[in-house]
């Protein structure tokens, strides 16, 4: 689910996963472990439709960030470091889901797969710095759907 905007698109790719698996699970090594290489195809397939389908972002309107809607958090309520949040699991896949797919998948790569920028340059065929602004944005946009929801259910 982090790395799509709906539950139908992420079963397309567990589904195209497990196929592939087991279609290739006799080319499993046993070096490391069965849930690492699992993991590795899922990934690798989440990063392939991101590929396949990032032109198509820009004409489907997908590429619009936070930072181009007119509605700003208030600075003066804005959280500081400091604060501490009791945030949920689903509070966070659910932001990641509004992220861009650009924004989102560059943070997914970094955050929870470990990709350097380079390897996530390589991995979408985008630039560094690319991969480091998307990185950027997708955490200033994250804060700032977090602490919008946040309000909300106070």
């Amino acid at each position: 689910m982090r790395y799509t905007r709906d539950g139908d698109q992420a079963m397309d790719i567990v589904q195209e996963g497990f196929l592939k698996v087991f279609n290739n699970l006799d080319k499993y090594s046993g070096v490391g472990t069965l849930e690492g290489w699992i993991r590795r195809i899922m990934v690798n397939l989440a990063i392939d439709r991101f590929r396949k389908l990032k032109n198509d972002f820009v004409l489907l309107g997908e590429n619009q960030s936070l930072e181009d809607w007119e509605e700003e958090v208030d600075e003066e309520n804005d959280a500081t470091d400091d604060e501490i949040y009791d945030i949920t699991p689903e509070q966070i896949v659910d932001a990641m889901q509004q992220l861009s797919p650009a924004y989102r998948t560059v943070f997914n790569l970094y955050v929870y797969e470990d990709y350097t920028h380079q390897d996530i340059a390589e991995a979408l065929g985008i630039s560094v710095g690319t991969s480091k602004s998307n990185y950027a944005k997708a955490r200033k946009n994250m804060k700032k759907l977090l602490l919008k929801n946040l309000k909300k259910t106070e």
